[in-house]
């Protein structure tokens, strides 16, 4: 999703999005078979190599979230003997058969992590995991600069063209050591999508109004041309019924903004900024409504998009009167419009279902497993690995 940062890591060790609590064990096991015992081993330093040099796609953000026992690292923690020291000519594959099992020092289930500030529980985190403050603990993070002790902390779900502070890069000249935002690239991110806070698959419903579309622009001031947007549509005989505090022609001030957008064919998800991967509220309920998005937005909103097709993008001024000839050939072919509206009996794409997946579990919940991940990779990072010197030795 765009351009690499300098900032970018390997995936960290994977956790469970299950609501069950999971049961936390200090001997998690993972056995290995002799013939992969040595790709493995050079599999490991490659990976270690290539740490903060690529980017976590969607789909691998949220598959970090599902599994906290299946990547634990099988050297870490472990005693080395003089067999394995010596380097003979098998002793890494015969170390591993004998000593594979993985004990750490903390179970966070009895020793949660502890972040400073704010007043969120987590009875179903994948993790321990407590909010707040102690003045007998030293927490594991804190949000803010001046923080209580652990690592810093930044979040927030607004704009970094509003906010320069959001910035991934800027956060991190700034002394932040855990960034979380909208964008993927954040360590922790923060989305305004969410299987549980709205029902994406709800059933479209006929669409009985006149207008093209409905809009809820209340910014007037935005930074972006989305009011030049919704001009030029209707300068293209797009009708539109204006429910914000921008070209207001329909009261909207006690309208349930989702129920009214599901009567209308279209609905004009303009972002009041053009950021990549902010993507807010106003998509997805365009989506829950069953009205087709047509977007002003992020530069990557297509990687948003619940299937191909199903939205329409303004990227610039000159688009709109393509988009508004395509919303005037949808509107007056129904097997056309429908078509945009597959998914909803169909299912979305895979890649949006592992987006709305890693929402699914609360951005707070996230964090905590995130510093977890951190304990557990220095703690393991302190330990000795003899296959991993051998194998590195051998490349």
């Amino acid at each position: 999703m765009g351009a690499t940062p300098a900032h970018r890591r390997t995936a960290p060790v994977e956790l469970p999005v299950s609501t069950a609590s999971p049961t936390a064990s200090s001997d998690t096991k993972r056995r290995w078979t002799h013939t992969h015992l040595l790709p493995i081993c050079v599999a490991l330093v490659v990976i270690a190599e290539m740490g903060f040099l690529f980017r976590l796609d969607v789909a691998e953000k949220a598959r970090v979230l599902t599994s906290w026992t299946d990547s634990v690292n099988p050297f870490a923690g472990l005693g080395v003997d003089s067999e394995v020291a010596a380097g003979g000519s098998d002793s890494c594959e015969e170390w591993l058969e004998r000593e594979d099992a993985v004990e750490y020092s903390r179970d966070f289930m009895k020793e949660p992590v502890w972040v400073s500030g704010g007043e969120q529980e987590f009875e179903k985190c994948a993790v321990g995991c407590k909010f707040g403050f102690d003045s007998e603990r030293k927490p594991d993070a804190s949000f803010g600069l001046h923080r209580e002790g652990g690592v810093s902390v930044l979040r927030s779900m607004e704009s970094a063209q509003y906010y320069r502070e959001n910035e991934i890069l800027h956060a991190r000249r700034r002394g932040y050591e855990v960034v979380m935002t909208t964008s993927l690239s954040s360590d922790v991110p923060v989305g305004y999508f969410s299987w549980a806070e709205y029902d994406i698959m709800a059933p479209v419903q006929p669409k009985t109004e006149k207008a093209f579309a409905a809009a809820f622009i209340s910014n007037c001031a935005a930074r972006n041309f989305r009011l030049q947007a919704l001009e030029a549509l209707e300068n293209a005989k797009i009708k539109i019924d204006s429910y914000g505090g921008c070209h207001r022609n329909r009261d909207g001030s006690k309208v349930d903004k989702v129920e009214t957008l599901k009567r209308y064919k279209f609905s004009l998800a303009f972002e009041n900024s053009i950021e990549e991967d902010y993507v807010t509220e106003k998509f997805f309920q365009s989506l829950v409504a069953g009205s087709v998005p047509v977007v002003v937005g992020a530069p990557n909103i297509q990687e948003f998009a619940p299937a191909p097709g199903s939205i329409l993008h303004i990227r610039e001024i000159k688009d709109v009167d393509t988009v508004a000839e395509r919303m005037k050939y949808l509107a007056a072919n129904p097997e056309a419009y429908n078509q945009t509206l597959r998914w909803k009996s169909e299912g979305p794409s895979d890649s949006f279902k592992a987006l709305v997946d890693m929402a699914a579990v609360h951005s707070s919940c996230r964090l905590c497993i995130y510093l977890a991940t951190q304990i557990r990779e220095k703690e393991e990072k302190s330990a000795k690995r003899p296959c991993l010197e051998r194998s590195h030795w051998m490349l």
